[in-house]
């Protein structure tokens, strides 16, 4: 049985002007995305700016978050570190704390810090020895670690929690096929990444869930619900009518996009990221609002 399916959107890290946590607003946000029709969350991933975090603040924002869901929906946390003894106790932190699943990167540092398959397939062995939860292998560009659809497979076989896997390569859906192929039984959750831009191609592909940015969940859930239904043409459909703002995001606005939509509809207070990541465009910001007005976006109406 598969445990987690559907809408599982990330859920974006929200400031201060002065850069500090905004947990108000970071409450706001998560009312809004789960009224949208999230089925699960997803918090301190790479969308979150998880990178311009502190050790002190990802315990706040899990705590934060997870007391505030209160069993809503589940929610994956984000654990990963290239230390396999600091990644376990995070994982393991955040099991104790309500965390649904885990989602870790395999280990990488910088440009060139890498390790050899042996030492990766290590790794997620001793993340699975210290929880009771499942393990999800986020399949990303960022890592610079290339992890075959083989040894995806034969980690989801051989290691008791690994058993989802989000796909954002080049080439997601014949990856996704393949690892289907190879892992049978053992790929609980093969899922579509990347903002949704390759959804369409994943669900061919046998994807069963999606791991979206935060600021639409109300466009992407009916492409998802016609699908799982058999109404292929309705998902078509819906999908090429949201496309435009899945475009905008994957491609020009990048992990400010939920925030602008959130800031702009009065669901939180301050939209900008945490230097030193610069701000928006204010081209590709009013296009974004632009688009999503268009879309009748929920974002844009929730907080009135």
């Amino acid at each position: 049985m598969t445990r987690y399916r559907g809408l599982f959107p990330v859920v974006p890290t929200t400031f201060t002007e002065a850069g500090e946590l905004d947990l108000a607003s970071q409450k706001r946000c998560v009312d809004f995305m789960i009224d949208a029709g999230s089925e699960g969350l997803a918090i301190l991933a790479n969308f979150s700016e998880q990178f311009l975090l502190s050790d002190d603040e990802r315990e706040i924002l899990t705590r934060t978050v997870l007391e505030h869901v209160n069993g809503r929906v589940p929610v994956i946390v984000t654990t990963t570190h290239f230390s396999t003894k600091v990644c376990a106790e995070r994982s393991k932190r955040a099991q104790q704390m309500g965390a649904a699943m885990l989602m870790v990167m395999p280990p990488y540092h910088g440009a060139t810090f890498r390790v050899p398959e042996r030492q990766i397939y290590e790794f997620y062995q001793g993340l699975s020895n210290a929880v009771d939860i499942p393990i999800m292998v986020q399949d990303a560009p960022a890592s610079g670690t290339p992890l075959s659809a083989e040894f995806l497979a034969r980690m989801a076989r051989e290691i008791e929690h690994v058993a989802y896997f989000k796909i954002e390569t080049a080439g997601a859906a014949a990856k996704l096929r393949e690892l289907i192929r190879l892992g049978g039984e053992a790929i609980e959750g093969p899922w579509d990444g990347e903002e949704a831009i390759t959804l369409l191609p994943d669900l061919e592909a046998g994807a069963t869930g999606a791991m979206t940015g935060g600021g639409f969940p109300d466009g992407i859930r009916p492409i998802l619900d016609a699908y799982r239904a058999g109404r292929r043409d309705d998902a078509i459909a819906a999908y090429e009518r949201w496309l435009p703002l899945i475009n905008l995001e994957n491609r020009q606005c990048g992990f400010l996009a939920a925030k602008s939509l959130m800031k702009e509809g009065g669901v939180i207070a301050c939209e900008a990221p945490r230097h030193p990541w610069p701000s928006m465009h204010p081209a590709s910001r009013a296009l974004l609002i632009e688009t999503a007005r268009r879309l009748d976006a929920l974002v844009l109406r929730w907080a009135h």
